[in-house]
């Protein structure tokens, strides 16, 4: 099975399940398979949407339910969660629509928000438009990336523009890791979780 074949096939749930978890790196790489004719950049768009949107309500929801037993528990989260917390008391609408936009805030926020009680409609309204407005700027990012990419070399984009696909999921890879490895050091240096 080709590489262009595989992502035609799995595109769209390779991009629902890793939104649900993180996700911008996916949804670039997404928008540049779009330009590239692989995917449609409306249902990239809408995958994008619901798997952010569903991931974080989620999270939400946990945050509501067990928010600040588990906080207690993990020092390591702690940290995060007072900047949060901080950011929540004063600038609440804004922070829920743009955490998605937050490096380093993003994935404790709507745990965090849930464990303060900000009721539910509020959250599910100001997550959804944020998820929408997240998804399109990174969808066209990506695909921006691509029509620039066509343009530099518009002879030979179809043949290489697969391995510039494959080689933006390799960076994108080894950003997340060396992220995941950084913090976890950091963590075991400071003695915590």
């Amino acid at each position: 099975m080709s590489l262009e074949q595989l992502i035609a096939d799995y595109g769209y749930l390779a991009i629902l399940i890793v939104t649900f978890i993180e996700g911008e790196t996916i949804v670039i790489l997404a928008g540049v398979a779009a330009h590239l004719g692989y995917l449609e950049l409306h249902w990239v768009i809408a995958t994008a949407v619901a798997g952010s949107f569903s991931g974080d309500q989620l999270w939400y929801y946990i945050g509501r339910h067990w928010g600040p037993r588990i906080i207690a528990k993990r020092l390591s989260w702690q940290e995060g969660a007072q900047k949060v917390y901080k950011h929540l008391h004063k600038h609440q609408y804004w922070l829920i629509l743009t955490f998605r936009f937050y490096y380093g805030l993003r994935n404790v926020t709507p745990f965090v928000v849930g464990s303060a009680h900000i009721p539910r409609l509020r959250f599910f309204t100001l997550n959804l438009i944020g998820a929408i407005a997240w998804a399109i700027i990174f969808a066209y990012v990506g695909y921006g990336l691509g029509e620039a990419a066509s343009q530099l070399f518009i002879e030979d984009f179809k043949r290489y523009g697969l391995y510039l696909l494959g080689g933006l999921v390799l960076v994108g890879i080894a950003i997340w890791l060396t992220t995941l490895i950084l913090h976890r050091r950091k963590a075991r240096q400071h003695g915590l979780k």
